[in-house]
């Protein structure tokens, strides 16, 4: 499933974050791309700018908080992130490896200041992801 960008104003793109690979050949495409340290902007979500920078995290229901294939752990700058909603609460408890940190990367839209990190689970993979051919 493809995902559009967010279509609502965002700043610029001035956040620190880093994305911790824990599977980086299946989800990056290269076994050396263990962590990926891009800029992102306010009002966007851990999703759409790991997306855009080939970080290609699982979102089988295109961002619309309907599945959990998208969870990550935040491991540093929960507070840079929006509060969890009760919708992305009763998705994540779905997870496997629930931890305190876990969030719906589709969810999580950057509102304060970095850095900011994010774990990528190497476990977290769509069964089911169709191939294009």
């Amino acid at each position: 499933m493809h995902l559009k960008h967010s279509d609502h104003t965002h700043g610029p793109a001035e956040i620190p974050v880093k994305f911790i690979i824990e599977d980086p050949e299946s989800i990056t495409g290269d076994p050396e791309k263990t962590e990926i340290e891009v800029l992102a902007a306010r009002g966007e979500h851990l999703l759409e700018i790991a997306v855009e920078h080939g970080i290609n995290i699982e979102h089988a229901c295109g961002a619309v908080c309907a599945c959990s294939t998208c969870h990550v752990y935040v491991e540093q700058g929960m507070a840079a992130v929006s509060e969890p909603t009760e919708a992305e609460e009763d998705r994540v408890e779905e997870a496997p490896g629930l931890q305190i940190n876990s969030r719906l990367s589709c969810q999580c839209e950057i509102e304060g200041e970095g850095p900011i990190v994010v774990r990528v689970p190497a476990w977290n993979r769509n069964a089911v992801k169709e191939v294009p051919h």
